[in-house]
């Protein structure tokens, strides 16, 4: 065994986990959403910034408001999912720099004193830790439905500001009924690995 992971939490994480495109009505909690963060907010991230701002939206009108930002096929599975995150990068995180990096609190002004500088890193760094969120998600035993097809700008005016920008749409519940597309292929070792 080269991993130390228990290789059924392999399974739980990756090999068996999949994209759910249908869920089950039990609800997500907001204990478990809680316990999903306090994991994933350790994710490695550059300067220890923290740029990822979740909404969740749980209630009716809220998810009216959402829907039609959904691209066509992503439409049915958003009205229906218990519960959908929008996951967004903060672009004013610097201002949080000199707490969560005191080894270097200059960094806030050094490196990030430049919107568009700003705005590139929060892109990449809150785009890594929306991958944590969704494998936290699955280690809390529930299916992920990650999305990148909606209507940016208009999940923004509805929901954000213009500070933050949206990344991705993850509906998140116990999977229902047929959730699953046949497994996909993905590269072998050999296709993506270089050593040089």
């Amino acid at each position: 065994m080269s991993l130390v992971l228990d290789p059924a939490a392999q399974d739980l994480l990756f090999r068996e986990a999949r994209t759910a495109n249908t869920f089950s009505d039990e609800p997500v909690t907001e204990e478990q959403v809680q316990a999903i963060y306090d994991l994933v907010k350790y994710g490695p991230t550059a300067f220890n910034q923290s740029p990822l701002r979740v909404v969740l939206v749980r209630s009716a009108e809220a998810r009216e408001r959402l829907v039609p930002h959904m691209a066509e096929g992503n439409q049915a599975k958003t009205a229906t999912a218990p519960l959908v995150a929008i996951l967004a990068a903060d672009n004013e995180f610097h201002e949080e720099l000199p707490q969560l990096f005191p080894a270097f609190p200059q960094a806030k002004d050094a490196f990030f004193s430049e919107r568009p500088a700003r705005e590139r890193s929060a892109s990449l760094n809150a785009a890594l830790q929306a991958g944590y969120f969704i494998v936290g998600v699955r280690a809390a035993g529930l299916a992920a439905g990650p999305m990148t097809g909606f209507d940016a700008a208009g999940v923004q005016k509805e929901f954000l500001d213009g500070d933050h920008t949206p990344l991705v749409i993850v509906n998140i519940g116990k999977p229902g009924e047929n959730a699953w597309y046949p497994r996909s292929p993905r590269l072998s070792f050999d296709e993506a690995i270089t050593t040089v």
